[in-house]
């Protein structure tokens, strides 16, 4: 695991800064090309698994990270997935990232998702959810996208409590990851605003907010990152991605002030309908997923 994190991201600070030509926090068009449609909507889901190295308490803790990308109709109005065919659908790129690790004796289960739409008149996320849950206790906090942002959460923690807040809109960290795999060159970039990750923001306990980055792309002849900093919070996020369409991410780290960098390396990749793989007989695959 150390020597796989170091080839990679040792690479990344050998990149040359390279700004792209959008530099702007809300995507004004998006146009997708054949390719994208061959590989998105297939019928499959595309199912990646990364060794984690999770920063918490201090300490670094093994675990798994799963990210599950899939095409699916979206109903607009009432911000969910759709259960019919209808004219007022849109087709959107879901993101659900899950992460497994443990801290001493208990074990964390976080589950954010992104829905960013393929087509509409809005071209940032319409929902973002994120959920927590550890022996102490859940929390829970979800974005919807409406004349404004509109937040609702809800904690077992006195000092955060359940909140519900409209934020004006900018870009957000959890739709980068989806932006990235649509087309890289659509990334944010330069002195920006935006809302941290959900997992971020509960985790460490900071106000949900807009607050102000800077995003630089460095690439390199295979092999792209995707670095973006809060000075304010000292957080600090960068994706590595491959250049070439799918754009698949190979590994990201975390840096949070001074404690230890959260590290995630690419085990592997499938495209699968995993929602028709819920049989016994289907274990196997999450060995080859490298799964536990």
């Amino acid at each position: 695991m150390k020597s796989l994190c170091k080839l990679l991201f040792v690479s990344m600070f050998a990149f040359t800064a390279c700004q792209y030509s959008k530099s702007q926090e809300v995507i004004s068009d998006i146009q997708i090309p054949a390719e994208f449609k061959s590989y998105w909507y297939s019928g499959e889901a595309e199912v990646s698994t990364y060794k984690l190295e999770q920063s918490r308490y201090g300490e670094l803790r093994d675990g798994i990270c799963t990210l599950i990308y899939v095409t699916e109709d979206f109903n607009s109005e009432k911000q969910v997935k759709a259960d019919q065919a209808s004219e007022e659908n849109v087709s959107v790129l879901k993101l659900n990232t899950v992460k497994k690790f443990v801290t001493g004796i208990y074990p964390y289960s976080i589950m954010q998702s992104t829905f960013f739409p393929l087509e509409g008149k809005k071209k940032q996320s319409l929902k973002v959810s994120s959920s927590i849950q550890e022996w102490c206790g859940h929390v829970f906090m979800q974005l919807n996208n409406r004349d404004n942002f509109e937040i609702e959460g809800y904690s077992y923690f006195e000092s955060e409590g359940d909140i519900s807040k409209t934020i004006p809109k900018v870009t957000l960290e959890n739709e980068l990851w989806n932006i990235l795999r649509i087309n890289p060159t659509l990334l944010p970039t330069g002195d920006i605003k935006a809302i941290p990750s959900f997992e971020y923001l509960r985790l460490r306990h900071k106000p949900v907010k807009a607050y102000k980055a800077v995003a630089v792309i460095e690439k390199s002849d295979e092999m792209s990152t995707y670095n973006i900093q809060y000075p304010e919070i000292e957080r600090n996020l960068r994706i590595t991605f491959s250049n070439t369409f799918p754009y698949a991410i190979l590994g990201w780290s975390e840096q949070n002030g001074i404690e230890p960098k959260t590290i995630a390396v690419k085990i592997t990749s499938k495209k699968i309908p995993y929602w028709e793989k819920n049989g016994n007989k289907d274990l196997i695959l999450r060995s080859e997923l490298g799964l536990p």
